[in-house]
Protein backbone atom coordinates (compact mmCIF):
# COMPACT_ATOMS: atom_id res chain seq x y z
CA UNK A 1 0.00 0.00 0.00
CA UNK A 2 0.97 3.71 -1.21
CA UNK A 3 2.28 5.79 1.45
CA UNK A 4 1.28 8.77 -0.64
CA UNK A 5 -1.50 9.90 -3.00
CA UNK A 6 0.51 11.85 -5.76
CA UNK A 7 3.94 11.08 -7.56
CA UNK A 8 5.53 12.12 -10.44
CA UNK A 9 6.12 9.05 -12.03
CA UNK A 10 4.47 5.80 -11.51
CA UNK A 11 5.96 2.33 -13.12
CA UNK A 12 4.19 -0.73 -13.43
CA UNK A 13 6.47 -4.33 -13.30
CA UNK A 14 9.61 -4.50 -10.94
CA UNK A 15 11.32 -6.39 -13.51
CA UNK A 16 14.72 -5.79 -14.81
CA UNK A 17 14.02 -2.69 -16.76
CA UNK A 18 11.45 -1.40 -14.38
CA UNK A 19 13.91 -1.48 -11.57
CA UNK A 20 16.26 0.24 -13.72
CA UNK A 21 13.79 2.44 -14.75
CA UNK A 22 13.19 3.27 -10.76
CA UNK A 23 16.90 3.93 -10.69
CA UNK A 24 17.15 6.60 -13.51
CA UNK A 25 14.09 7.71 -12.49
CA UNK A 26 15.91 9.28 -9.89
CA UNK A 27 18.75 11.34 -11.62
CA UNK A 28 15.77 12.92 -12.82
CA UNK A 29 14.39 14.11 -9.34
CA UNK A 30 11.01 12.04 -10.39
CA UNK A 31 9.07 10.90 -7.23
CA UNK A 32 8.65 7.54 -7.63
CA UNK A 33 6.35 4.92 -6.89
CA UNK A 34 6.94 1.27 -8.36
CA UNK A 35 4.14 -1.89 -8.08
CA UNK A 36 4.39 -5.50 -9.07
CA UNK A 37 1.81 -8.50 -8.12
CA UNK A 38 4.80 -10.61 -7.28
CA UNK A 39 5.79 -10.81 -3.70
CA UNK A 40 9.41 -10.24 -4.76
CA UNK A 41 11.41 -8.51 -7.92
CA UNK A 42 13.04 -9.73 -10.18
CA UNK A 43 10.06 -10.56 -12.80
CA UNK A 44 10.56 -13.91 -14.71
CA UNK A 45 13.82 -14.54 -13.67
CA UNK A 46 13.31 -14.65 -9.63
CA UNK A 47 10.19 -16.51 -10.38
CA UNK A 48 11.11 -18.77 -12.83
CA UNK A 49 15.00 -18.44 -13.50
CA UNK A 50 17.02 -17.51 -10.72
CA UNK A 51 19.65 -20.23 -10.97
CA UNK A 52 19.99 -19.76 -15.17
CA UNK A 53 23.63 -18.22 -16.24
CA UNK A 54 22.55 -14.84 -18.14
CA UNK A 55 25.28 -14.24 -20.36
CA UNK A 56 24.41 -10.89 -22.55
CA UNK A 57 24.44 -7.77 -20.65
CA UNK A 58 26.85 -5.20 -20.18
CA UNK A 59 29.37 -5.45 -17.57
CA UNK A 60 29.14 -9.35 -16.41
CA UNK A 61 30.65 -12.22 -19.27
CA UNK A 62 28.21 -14.23 -16.97
CA UNK A 63 26.20 -14.30 -13.97
CA UNK A 64 23.27 -16.04 -11.78
CA UNK A 65 20.06 -14.87 -12.43
CA UNK A 66 19.34 -14.10 -8.69
CA UNK A 67 22.41 -12.34 -8.35
CA UNK A 68 21.55 -10.15 -11.11
CA UNK A 69 19.03 -9.52 -9.60
CA UNK A 70 19.87 -8.64 -6.34
CA UNK A 71 22.50 -5.91 -8.22
CA UNK A 72 19.39 -4.62 -9.57
CA UNK A 73 17.59 -4.02 -6.60
CA UNK A 74 20.22 -2.81 -5.09
CA UNK A 75 21.19 -0.26 -7.83
CA UNK A 76 17.86 0.76 -7.73
CA UNK A 77 17.56 1.57 -3.48
CA UNK A 78 20.22 4.34 -3.79
CA UNK A 79 17.38 6.18 -5.36
CA UNK A 80 14.43 6.95 -3.23
CA UNK A 81 11.26 5.48 -4.43
CA UNK A 82 8.27 3.35 -3.13
CA UNK A 83 7.94 0.02 -3.53
CA UNK A 84 4.56 -1.63 -3.95
CA UNK A 85 4.74 -5.65 -3.76
CA UNK A 86 2.05 -7.62 -3.76
CA UNK A 87 -0.36 -5.10 -5.09
CA UNK A 88 -1.29 -4.96 -8.91
CA UNK A 89 -2.29 -1.82 -10.79
CA UNK A 90 -6.41 -2.63 -11.43
CA UNK A 91 -7.23 0.38 -13.89
CA UNK A 92 -6.01 3.70 -15.05
CA UNK A 93 -7.36 6.82 -15.91
CA UNK A 94 -6.90 10.32 -17.48
CA UNK A 95 -7.95 12.93 -15.28
CA UNK A 96 -8.49 17.08 -15.99
CA UNK A 97 -4.72 18.01 -15.51
CA UNK A 98 -3.08 15.69 -17.66
CA UNK A 99 -2.04 12.97 -14.76
CA UNK A 100 -3.27 9.37 -14.27
CA UNK A 101 -5.36 7.89 -11.53
CA UNK A 102 -4.09 4.65 -10.43
CA UNK A 103 -6.08 1.86 -8.78
CA UNK A 104 -4.78 -1.18 -7.18
CA UNK A 105 -6.34 -4.47 -5.86
CA UNK A 106 -5.36 -3.73 -2.49
CA UNK A 107 -7.96 -0.33 -2.40
CA UNK A 108 -5.41 2.27 -3.18
CA UNK A 109 -5.41 5.29 -5.44
CA UNK A 110 -2.59 7.48 -6.25
CA UNK A 111 -2.41 9.99 -9.20
CA UNK A 112 0.78 10.12 -11.49
CA UNK A 113 1.81 12.78 -13.71
CA UNK A 114 3.43 9.78 -16.23
CA UNK A 115 3.22 6.53 -16.39
CA UNK A 116 5.56 3.60 -17.02
CA UNK A 117 4.56 -0.22 -18.05
CA UNK A 118 7.46 -2.74 -17.59
CA UNK A 119 5.29 -5.31 -17.32
CA UNK A 120 6.84 -7.68 -18.92
CA UNK A 121 4.99 -10.45 -20.62
CA UNK A 122 2.03 -9.85 -17.84
CA UNK A 123 0.56 -13.06 -16.59
CA UNK A 124 2.35 -15.88 -17.92
CA UNK A 125 1.16 -19.41 -18.06
CA UNK A 126 3.70 -22.14 -19.57
CA UNK A 127 2.56 -24.36 -22.04
CA UNK A 128 2.57 -27.99 -21.64
CA UNK A 129 1.84 -31.17 -23.86
CA UNK A 130 -1.67 -32.03 -23.64
CA UNK A 131 -0.99 -35.80 -23.24
CA UNK A 132 0.21 -34.30 -19.60
CA UNK A 133 -2.94 -32.74 -18.61
CA UNK A 134 -4.04 -35.43 -16.29
CA UNK A 135 -0.55 -36.02 -15.27
CA UNK A 136 0.42 -34.76 -11.73
CA UNK A 137 3.78 -36.03 -11.46
CA UNK A 138 6.19 -33.60 -9.27
CA UNK A 139 8.84 -34.75 -11.39
CA UNK A 140 7.49 -33.15 -14.23
CA UNK A 141 8.13 -29.66 -13.67
CA UNK A 142 8.20 -26.18 -16.29
CA UNK A 143 11.16 -24.23 -14.82
CA UNK A 144 13.79 -24.93 -12.50
CA UNK A 145 14.40 -22.49 -9.57
CA UNK A 146 16.75 -24.83 -7.66
CA UNK A 147 18.98 -26.54 -10.34
CA UNK A 148 19.64 -29.06 -7.11
CA UNK A 149 16.54 -30.87 -8.18
CA UNK A 150 18.32 -32.27 -11.22
CA UNK A 151 21.03 -33.52 -9.09
CA UNK A 152 22.11 -37.30 -10.18
CA UNK A 153 18.85 -37.29 -12.41
CA UNK A 154 18.15 -38.27 -15.81
CA UNK A 155 16.75 -35.40 -16.91
CA UNK A 156 14.75 -34.87 -20.21
CA UNK A 157 14.11 -31.45 -21.67
CA UNK A 158 11.44 -30.55 -24.06
CA UNK A 159 11.69 -27.59 -26.45
CA UNK A 160 13.99 -25.81 -28.75
CA UNK A 161 14.08 -22.06 -27.02
CA UNK A 162 16.61 -20.19 -25.27
CA UNK A 163 14.77 -21.65 -21.97
CA UNK A 164 15.06 -25.35 -22.80
CA UNK A 165 18.83 -25.35 -24.47
CA UNK A 166 20.11 -23.29 -21.05
CA UNK A 167 18.33 -25.84 -18.44
CA UNK A 168 19.71 -28.41 -20.72
CA UNK A 169 23.30 -27.33 -20.28
CA UNK A 170 22.97 -26.26 -16.62
CA UNK A 171 22.03 -29.76 -16.07
CA UNK A 172 25.01 -30.96 -17.94
CA UNK A 173 27.51 -31.08 -14.92
CA UNK A 174 24.92 -32.17 -12.04
CA UNK A 175 22.45 -34.76 -13.93
CA UNK A 176 23.31 -38.29 -14.51
CA UNK A 177 22.00 -37.56 -17.98
CA UNK A 178 20.66 -35.26 -20.32
CA UNK A 179 18.30 -35.71 -23.54
CA UNK A 180 16.74 -32.39 -25.35
CA UNK A 181 13.68 -33.39 -27.55
CA UNK A 182 12.59 -30.52 -30.00
CA UNK A 183 10.28 -31.33 -32.99
CA UNK A 184 12.10 -29.74 -35.36
CA UNK A 185 15.84 -30.08 -36.18
CA UNK A 186 16.45 -26.61 -36.06
CA UNK A 187 16.77 -24.95 -32.65
CA UNK A 188 15.43 -21.15 -32.02
CA UNK A 189 17.45 -20.34 -29.09
CA UNK A 190 21.00 -18.24 -29.24
CA UNK A 191 23.60 -19.91 -31.91
CA UNK A 192 26.10 -19.93 -29.54
CA UNK A 193 24.12 -21.60 -27.17
CA UNK A 194 23.33 -23.91 -29.43
CA UNK A 195 26.60 -24.99 -30.77
CA UNK A 196 27.81 -25.60 -27.07
CA UNK A 197 24.93 -27.97 -26.29
CA UNK A 198 25.61 -30.00 -29.73
CA UNK A 199 29.20 -30.04 -28.67
CA UNK A 200 28.69 -30.45 -24.79
CA UNK A 201 27.72 -34.34 -25.25
CA UNK A 202 24.29 -33.85 -24.76
CA UNK A 203 21.89 -36.50 -26.49
CA UNK A 204 19.66 -34.59 -28.89
CA UNK A 205 16.62 -36.01 -30.26
CA UNK A 206 15.53 -33.36 -33.64
CA UNK A 207 13.02 -33.72 -34.87
CA UNK A 208 11.33 -35.70 -31.95
CA UNK A 209 8.48 -35.54 -29.95
CA UNK A 210 7.04 -36.75 -26.23
CA UNK A 211 4.37 -39.12 -27.50
CA UNK A 212 3.29 -40.93 -24.55
CA UNK A 213 3.70 -41.33 -20.59
CA UNK A 214 3.50 -44.37 -18.06
CA UNK A 215 4.75 -44.87 -14.56
CA UNK A 216 4.95 -48.31 -12.52
CA UNK A 217 7.53 -49.54 -9.79
CA UNK A 218 8.43 -45.81 -8.58
CA UNK A 219 9.91 -45.19 -12.05
CA UNK A 220 8.30 -42.74 -14.79
CA UNK A 221 8.50 -43.31 -18.62
CA UNK A 222 8.57 -40.99 -21.60
CA UNK A 223 7.56 -42.87 -25.29
CA UNK A 224 9.49 -40.62 -28.30
CA UNK A 225 8.54 -41.04 -31.85
CA UNK A 226 11.86 -39.51 -33.16
CA UNK A 227 11.59 -39.65 -37.28
CA UNK A 228 8.80 -42.27 -37.29
CA UNK A 229 10.67 -44.64 -34.43
CA UNK A 230 9.26 -44.92 -30.85
CA UNK A 231 11.39 -45.13 -27.62
CA UNK A 232 10.54 -44.99 -24.41
CA UNK A 233 12.80 -43.29 -21.92
CA UNK A 234 12.87 -43.44 -18.17
CA UNK A 235 13.45 -40.10 -16.84
CA UNK A 236 14.05 -38.91 -13.41
CA UNK A 237 13.10 -35.15 -13.93
CA UNK A 238 10.80 -33.47 -17.44
CA UNK A 239 11.55 -30.31 -17.72
CA UNK A 240 8.82 -29.45 -20.40
CA UNK A 241 10.24 -25.37 -21.19
CA UNK A 242 7.77 -24.78 -24.60
CA UNK A 243 7.31 -21.19 -23.85
CA UNK A 244 4.54 -19.47 -22.26
CA UNK A 245 1.07 -18.40 -22.38
CA UNK A 246 0.74 -14.14 -21.83
CA UNK A 247 -2.29 -12.15 -20.54
CA UNK A 248 -2.07 -8.54 -19.77
CA UNK A 249 -5.34 -8.31 -17.58
CA UNK A 250 -7.10 -5.40 -16.63
CA UNK A 251 -4.24 -3.52 -19.09
CA UNK A 252 -6.21 -4.80 -21.82
CA UNK A 253 -9.06 -2.26 -21.15
CA UNK A 254 -6.82 0.95 -20.99
CA UNK A 255 -7.10 2.07 -24.33
CA UNK A 256 -3.54 0.97 -25.21
CA UNK A 257 -4.37 -0.08 -28.59
CA UNK A 258 -2.78 -3.81 -27.62
CA UNK A 259 -1.81 -5.99 -30.26
CA UNK A 260 -2.08 -9.61 -29.25
CA UNK A 261 -0.31 -8.89 -26.06
CA UNK A 262 2.39 -6.28 -27.27
CA UNK A 263 2.32 -2.38 -26.42
CA UNK A 264 2.85 -0.06 -29.46
CA UNK A 265 5.17 3.01 -28.98
CA UNK A 266 6.71 5.48 -30.78
CA UNK A 267 10.39 6.25 -30.87
CA UNK A 268 10.23 7.79 -27.29
CA UNK A 269 8.52 4.77 -25.86
CA UNK A 270 5.14 6.04 -25.16
CA UNK A 271 2.01 4.58 -26.27
CA UNK A 272 -0.69 6.19 -27.49
CA UNK A 273 -1.78 7.49 -24.48
CA UNK A 274 0.18 11.00 -23.59
CA UNK A 275 2.53 10.24 -20.95
CA UNK A 276 1.62 6.80 -20.92
CA UNK A 277 5.14 4.62 -21.57
CA UNK A 278 5.81 1.10 -22.13
CA UNK A 279 9.44 -0.22 -21.73
CA UNK A 280 10.77 -4.04 -22.64
CA UNK A 281 9.05 -7.02 -23.44
CA UNK A 282 5.68 -5.76 -23.69
CA UNK A 283 6.73 -2.90 -25.70
CA UNK A 284 6.25 -3.09 -29.49
CA UNK A 285 8.02 -1.26 -32.07
CA UNK A 286 9.75 -1.82 -36.26
CA UNK A 287 13.04 -3.31 -35.28
CA UNK A 288 12.17 -4.55 -31.92
CA UNK A 289 15.10 -6.64 -30.56
CA UNK A 290 13.61 -8.69 -27.02
CA UNK A 291 16.83 -8.78 -25.31
CA UNK A 292 17.22 -6.87 -21.64
CA UNK A 293 20.40 -4.68 -22.54
CA UNK A 294 17.70 -3.32 -25.10
CA UNK A 295 14.70 -2.52 -22.59
CA UNK A 296 17.85 -1.02 -19.76
CA UNK A 297 17.97 1.50 -22.73
CA UNK A 298 14.42 2.11 -23.83
CA UNK A 299 14.21 2.43 -19.38
CA UNK A 300 16.69 5.22 -19.77
CA UNK A 301 14.77 7.04 -22.80
CA UNK A 302 11.02 6.34 -21.22
CA UNK A 303 12.08 8.02 -18.31
CA UNK A 304 13.96 10.77 -20.25
CA UNK A 305 10.69 11.99 -22.02
CA UNK A 306 8.73 11.54 -19.13
CA UNK A 307 10.78 13.94 -17.27
CA UNK A 308 10.36 16.15 -19.86
CA UNK A 309 6.93 16.08 -20.49
CA UNK A 310 6.22 16.41 -16.72
CA UNK A 311 8.23 19.91 -16.51
CA UNK A 312 8.43 21.10 -19.91
CA UNK A 313 11.40 23.67 -18.67
CA UNK A 314 13.64 20.01 -17.82
CA UNK A 315 15.67 18.85 -20.88
CA UNK A 316 15.49 15.50 -22.37
CA UNK A 317 18.77 15.04 -22.46
CA UNK A 318 20.16 14.99 -18.75
CA UNK A 319 23.57 15.89 -17.08
CA UNK A 320 25.87 12.48 -17.25
CA UNK A 321 25.93 10.17 -13.85
CA UNK A 322 29.84 10.93 -13.91
CA UNK A 323 28.70 14.28 -12.84
CA UNK A 324 26.69 13.29 -9.89
CA UNK A 325 28.79 13.21 -6.38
Amino acid sequence: MTKDKNYDLAIIGAGPAGLFAAYYAGFRGLKTVMFDSLPQVGGQISTMYPEKKIHDVAGYSSIRGADFVANLLEQSQRQDYELCLSESVTSLNAIADGSYELRTDKGAAIVAKAVIIAAGLGKCQPRSLPLLDEIASPNIIHFVPDLAVLDGRDVVVAGGGDSAVDWALAALPRAKSVTVIHRRNRFRAHEGSVKEMYDSGIRIVAPGEVVGYRSGAGQEFLTIDAAGKSEELQFGKFVVALGFKSDLGPMSNWGLNIEGYRIPVQPDMQTCLPRVFAIGDVSEYPGKVRLMAVGFGEASIAVNHAAAAINPGMSVLPGHSTNEG
